[in-house]
């Protein structure tokens, strides 16, 4: 990339050409002006754009509390001694790291309502352009970050606008590709909509312009290379030609960058069980004891018993099963699946099979929880309890790692990204059934660490098979948990400094 003593230069030649021809036409005041006006802007630039190497800014036009990935980037960065600018929505609350690091910086952003007024395609065009200012304007505050990481989706219009500024500050752009957002919008809308071609055709134009680019899954990164065209040419763009006075030559760069779990996903301890049980139990009926406590000195939840005398914590006997599902409540993920599969699991309880009673966890929030809440008050079993509640940052992995099996519904609307839910599940040491799509086995190996089903019937047979012989330690689900703690899986942290490091040192 060409310096800025190079943009001076460039910039100062034309102003040389300017003044004499304004001195050949006799014009002394507008060369001394225009001369005097060009130095000034070219001075201010040199001491307000001159990027900060120390400084990165991650962006997220969504909800902080519910984009766990880009968080864990802040963290990373800020292991490194990077001052960051976390920018995004205010909505879930931030686990506490992120909260009390002194080195990150949390830049709130405004959620833009949609106006009520006209044709929906106005409404969502007059969005767009409110969230497009809002977002220039916040960006242009942040100061002169080294590099902007901006996750993908939503990229409407925040790719464009990133861009921009970044070809102001002098900044580098990343994107880092969890899915296509055009992929989503056609879940709502249809893959036909002139809104999903017109999203496709900004993804496809804009993405490209990015300096490097992360994705998910090595199935995303060759779809990034043969459809998108990143990663296989060297363009060049005069990217700061009308902006900075210089021109670049570039090369596209994509990376495949694994979600992987950081280190507060582990096995929870037994006693931590039970204080989250007890916790629980205050809000959530599932978790509250069966039966009353003979003793007095006995605490107990539907899954463990405290003695106060001697302070031990064990399980329950014939406790129920812990099943354990998290979610957006979003059209990629059909529920209805689960739902019918519990009932086929109730059903072989009530024809004599000898299975656990369950207690079923679904944690998330999102636009069809309502919906499938609806659904769920319409079920009426014996054997097992459902509850939806929104856990907080610092509770949901004591949850996974307390569970016995969880359940990944996720199916990805472009076919390439994996469920980051699996991922924490396995940090957890937590077999999972997950619903199978394209790239799956990228993450979830079938009868190694879990199982992947087709429909809803086949999950229903899982869950049977699993739970035949439970809590018995030699069972296939106790086998492979044990295949999960032996597997010595790479954790975020490490993940991230052989990946996302390089890159930021050698720019």
């Amino acid at each position: 990339m060409i310096g800025m003593r190079q943009a001076v230069v460039w910039m100062l030649g034309v102003a040389g050409c300017i003044c004499m021809l304004a001195w050949s036409n006799g014009e002394a005041l507008l060369q001394f002006t225009i001369l005097l006006a060009l130095m000034s802007v070219v001075l201010w630039q040199l001491r307000v754009f001159s990027p900060d190497r120390a400084h990165v800014c991650v962006l997220v036009l969504g909800d902080l509390g519910r984009s766990p990935r880009m968080t864990y980037h802040a963290l990373s960065l800020s292991r490194h001694d990077y001052s960051v600018s976390l920018v995004g929505f205010r909505g879930s609350k931030l686990h506490k790291d992120v909260l009390c690091n002194s080195k990150i910086k949390i830049v709130p952003i405004s959620e833009v309502a949609a106006l009520k007024v006209g044709p929906r395609i106005f409404q969502y065009f007059t969005k767009v352009v409110v969230q497009a200012a809002q977002l220039c304007y916040i960006l242009m505050k942040t100061g002169s970050p080294s590099y902007i990481l901006l996750q993908n989706p939503p990229g409407l219009p925040s790719i464009a606008v990133t861009w921009l500024v970044c070809c102001i500050r002098r900044s580098n752009l990343i994107i880092d590709w969890h899915n296509y957002g055009y992929t989503i919008m056609s879940l709502t809308h249809g893959k036909q909509h002139p809104i999903v071609h017109l999203a496709k055709w900004y993804e496809k134009i804009f993405g490209r312009l990015a300096d490097y680019s992360f994705c998910v899954t090595n199935a995303m990164k060759e779809d990034l290379r043969t459809n998108w065209h990143i990663n296989t040419a060297v363009l060049t763009i005069p990217r700061y030609t009308v902006l900075m006075g210089s021109s670049c030559f570039y090369h596209y760069s994509a990376i495949t960058l694994y979600d992987k779990p950081p280190s507060i996903f582990k096995e929870t301890p037994l006693d931590i069980q039970h204080r989250l049980f007890m916790k629980l139990a205050e809000e959530y009926a599932p978790f509250k004891a069966r039966t009353m406590s003979e003793c007095s000195e006995v605490e107990k939840s539907v899954f463990t018993e405290l003695d106060s005398r001697t302070g031990s914590v064990t399980h329950v006997q014939g406790r129920p099963a812990l099943l354990i599902s998290s979610t957006s409540w979003t059209e990629d993920e059909d529920f209805s699946i689960l739902l019918r599969a519990l009932e086929d699991f109730e059903q072989f309880i009530n024809d004599g099979a000898q299975l656990p009673s369950l207690v079923c966890v679904i944690t998330g929030k999102g636009p069809l929880k309502q919906y499938y809440n609806h659904l769920i008050e319409k079920l009426h079993f014996k054997h097992i309890q459902i509850c939806t509640p929104w856990l907080e940052a610092e509770e949901y992995p004591l949850l996974l790692g307390s569970a016995d099996l969880g359940v990944c519904l996720h199916k990805s609307s472009s076919g390439l990204d994996l469920p980051m839910k699996v991922v924490d599940m396995f940090g957890c040491c937590l077999p999972v059934c997950a619903i199978h799509f394209t790239c799956l086995h990228e993450l979830v190996k079938h009868e190694e660490n879990g199982l992947i089903f087709a429909n809803s019937n086949e999950l229903a047979e899982q869950l049977k098979m699993l739970f035949s012989d439970f809590p018995n330690v030699t069972s296939r689900l106790n086998r492979f948990r044990k295949n999960l703690q032996e597997s010595k899986q790479l954790r975020w942290d490490e993940s991230w400094d052989q990946t996302v490091l390089p890159v930021l040192k050698n720019p």
